[in-house]
């Protein structure tokens, strides 16, 4: 009998997915555990399995996206009858956007002149550059495949520097930037000789614009971080901290530790630290309730081509600055290869976002839903500074908490800095 397949639900945030690509084709015999195809959601690009054996008869969206509980393919017998099944799932399925359909083989439809096409205000846009084997489908991020198809150029002609080739943002600028100009006749180089000069001094007035579509991950951090900026009212506090006891300190460790520890390390250790003493920062705003939360589990923001992850360590306060440098190391490859599991990115009760590596000295950051608060860790900085009644250098890092008020009050987010700022101007508190 016909089984109608529809998109899974694959994180706890995710509305819509998107078909990369499929890796099976019409008429293929499927079996359980077999990957149908690659899907894009929210967080992460994930392999869609089959959990029945059968022919594949009908594939509803060849590439794009695809509503939570829309329409994906059918399976069954060789040679069945599947629409009418298909009619039923149709009349309760949502729709799928931009939908490009591939159906069992057809006779061919007739063919008609069209009458003459009326001049648009602007020209249509590119086609979509795809390859028609999917054996042959290049790995290219959704941005790049935009970028490309924009300036009209083929992917398939650009190398990738990513994972395992994978084509990226800066692959296809790359080749923009070196692809050779087209050949000119005889005139027109002799004119271009010309006005080398002029050219070095004017700017060119046909650069195009590109229009970049909206990624699904990209789609959820508006959705859920606007949601929280006007959602939850905001306050901030800003203090500054001497790390020149922690620098002396990571110093010393990094010599006999097995790996090498980073500041965010140590940030993570004493955050949780901290935490521990002050439960109300470790909280979340339910609605009609404030949940103070067991466990201290902290999601630390990633930077990604296409927008931002925050990968959580669970129990932090629990785990040694070695067992937490692996973990975010590992955590973060995982982000930035879009590979993460949904377990992985769930569960936080905090959060830190740290921009000091680019660095930015001072910001504020969105708390990230349903944390009650977010840290912003800003650069190190080494300015004057008075100590013991004389100017001396110091190395000087300031973080800011952002607040949720429904649940922090401004005291008790200041006597949690004010515990942050105690342990990481004396590290050996990190031990107790």
């Amino acid at each position: 009998m016909a089984e109608v397949l529809r998109m899974p639900r694959m994180s706890d945030t995710m509305e819509e997915g998107v078909i990369v690509g499929w890796l099976k084709k019409v008429g293929d015999v499927v079996e359980p555990g077999d990957v149908l195809a690659e899907v894009e959601t929210d967080k992460a690009t994930m392999e869609l399995e089959s959990y029945q054996d059968g022919v594949l008869l009908y594939i509803g969206v060849k590439e794009g996206p695809v509503a939570v509980n829309g329409i994906l393919a059918v399976l069954g017998e060789a040679g069945e009858d599947y629409k009418a099944a298909l009619a039923a799932a149709e009349s309760e399925a949502p729709a799928a956007a931009s939908p490009a359909k591939e159906e069992a083989p057809a006779a061919p439809p007739k063919v008609e002149t069209p009458a003459p096409a009326p001049v648009a205000a602007t020209p249509p846009p590119a086609p979509v550059v795809t390859t028609s084997d999917s054996s042959k489908r290049v790995k290219a991020s959704p941005l790049a495949k935009s970028i490309a198809q924009g300036a009209g150029v083929d992917i398939a002609m650009i190398s990738g520097t990513g994972d395992n080739g994978r084509i990226v943002k800066k692959d296809v600028e790359a080749y923009l930037q070196n692809k050779p100009a087209a050949k000119s006749n005889g005139k027109e180089a002799a004119a271009a000789d010309g006005a080398k000069s002029v050219r070095a001094f004017t700017l060119n007035p046909d650069t195009p614009s590109v229009d970049i579509p909206v990624s699904q991950m990209r789609k959820v951090i508006a959705r859920r971080l606007g949601e929280s900026k006007f959602g939850a009212p905001h306050f901030y506090l800003t203090v500054e901290i001497n790390m020149g006891r922690t620098m002396e300190a990571r110093k010393s460790m990094n010599a006999v530790a097995p790996v090498k520890i980073s500041f965010n390390d140590i940030v993570v250790k004493a955050v949780a630290g901290a935490l521990k003493e002050h439960p109300t920062i470790n909280s979340s705003w339910l609605g009609d309730k404030i949940r103070q939360n067991g466990n201290i589990n902290i999601g630390v923001a990633v930077a990604v081509e296409d927008g931002l992850l925050v990968p959580v360590i669970k129990h932090a306060d629990m785990k040694s600055l070695s067992q937490i440098n692996v973990e975010v190391r590992d955590l973060a490859g995982k982000a930035k290869n879009k590979k993460l599991q949904p377990d992985q990115m769930t569960g936080n009760t905090f959060t830190i976002s740290n921009l000091g590596m680019f660095g930015i000295e001072e910001f504020t950051a969105i708390i990230n839903p349903p944390d009650a608060c977010i840290l912003a860790v800003g650069g190190i900085i080494n300015k004057p500074i008075v100590k013991d009644g004389e100017l001396v250098a110091g190395n000087m890092m300031k973080v800011t908490l952002s607040c949720d008020h429904r649940v922090v009050d401004g005291a008790s987010g200041a006597k949690f800095l004010n515990t942050l700022k105690g342990i990481l101007e004396d590290p050996v508190r990190l031990l107790i």
